[in-house]
């Protein structure tokens, strides 16, 4: 397997040269060894492929003996296309991963999997729902992909987590390497309930270029996608569109039509993607789960006094201020701020801007 790991680390030829190399010459190894006038006469092989093959030996079987040897001690998993545990979701899309890298495991192929991605810069909205999206498929046995960003991303992951669920990060990267540093906690809890993946090499560092390709990889790996918030032109919709053409399900969460962050999705829904209305609608929709969602009691059944209760009932997933809260429940400004510390203390509602409050589901 070694040189197998040798030909897929080949950065600068394209997967689809791999796969031909490999299905003609048999194996790495024996791409390995081709010598260099054989290269030069392969017709699908331009100079700088052959170039590149070239400049990956340089090293000696010694140094690829230490790069292989790095990976295992790093419990890295290398998976090439034409192994067993390459993803059966894979293999069909339209220019599949020659290789992916591992950190944890991979997606389940018997349980059902959903995408959930959106924009890095969301709103409070956006993150609730992706939040409880992530945590309610997560209990009820769906499995959940997404790209690790800041944002809808790792919210909708760090939502699985909390429903006990698996989920798996797709990366834009090498899978030794945290992207973006501050999910360093996500990064390693998926490690373990989970895993981390990229079909980029090891070491390989967060590239513009990466993303896109990267995409393709998370819609590939899911059964449906949900949008949940997404400008009019984001990688969010690259994904959808990858998806479509992949037969993958595509769901896009309806936002206020004022919210440049709710355009996307306007737009995919005007199109005739299926409309997030709720998690058990969906799980209905796509006949997804056979566990039933358990919701916590003591968050759903709130045993609250009750100018307390009436504060936290006119809050939503869209911030209020004091004064529009003032207006709705009567009460007086330092009646209000003593019910909103109490229910923030209590875990109920969440300060999201400066006396701009919403309730936390």
């Amino acid at each position: 397997m070694m040189y197998e790991y040798w030909l897929a680390s080949i950065h600068r030829l394209s997967d689809e040269k791999k796969r031909r190399l490999r299905e003609e010459y048999g194996d790495g190894k024996a791409v390995y060894y081709i010598e260099e006038m054989q290269l030069r006469f392969l017709d699908y092989l331009k100079p700088e492929d052959v170039d590149a093959i070239l400049n990956k030996r340089k090293g000696g079987e010694m140094a690829l003996k230490e790069n292989w040897e790095r990976l295992q001690e790093q419990k890295i998993r290398f998976i090439p296309y034409f192994t067993k545990d390459y993803p059966l979701r894979l293999k069909d899309i339209l220019n599949p991963p020659y290789a992916l890298y591992v950190k944890g495991r991979l997606p389940e192929e018997e349980l059902p999997a959903v995408a959930i991605v959106g924009a890095r810069k969301c709103t409070p909205y956006g993150e609730e729902m992706a939040l409880e999206y992530g945590e309610y498929l997560a209990l009820s046995g769906v499995q959940i992909i997404s790209g690790m960003a800041r944002g809808i991303d790792g919210a909708g992951q760090r939502g699985a987590l909390n429903g006990g669920g698996a989920t798996y990060g797709i990366l834009g990267c090498g899978v030794d390497i945290c992207y973006p540093k501050d999910h360093i906690g996500l990064y390693m809890d998926m490690q373990v309930k989970g895993g981390v993946i990229s079909e980029q090499i090891p070491g390989q560092p967060p590239l513009p270029m990466y993303f896109p390709a990267r995409n393709r990889i998370i819609s590939g790996l899911a059964d449906a996608v949900l949008i949940i918030e997404a400008k009019e032109r984001s990688g969010s919709l690259i994904t959808a569109d990858m998806a479509l053409e992949q037969g993958r399900e595509v769901y896009a969460l309806p936002g206020p039509v004022t919210s440049s962050l709710s355009k996307g999705c306007h737009r995919l829904i005007r199109q005739g993607a299926g409309i997030l209305i709720s998690p058990e609608d969906l799980l209905s929709e796509l006949g997804m789960g056979d566990k039933k969602f358990e919701q916590n009691s003591d968050k759903n059944q709130k045993v609250l006094e009750s100018p307390e209760n009436m504060v936290y009932s006119c809050l939503d997933l869209f911030p209020k201020g004091i004064s529009q809260l003032i207006d709705e429940t009567g009460l007086s400004v330092q009646e209000i701020l003593e019910r909103l510390i109490t229910l923030e203390l209590k875990g109920y509602i969440r300060e999201v801007s400066k006396n701009y409050y919403i309730k936390v589901r």
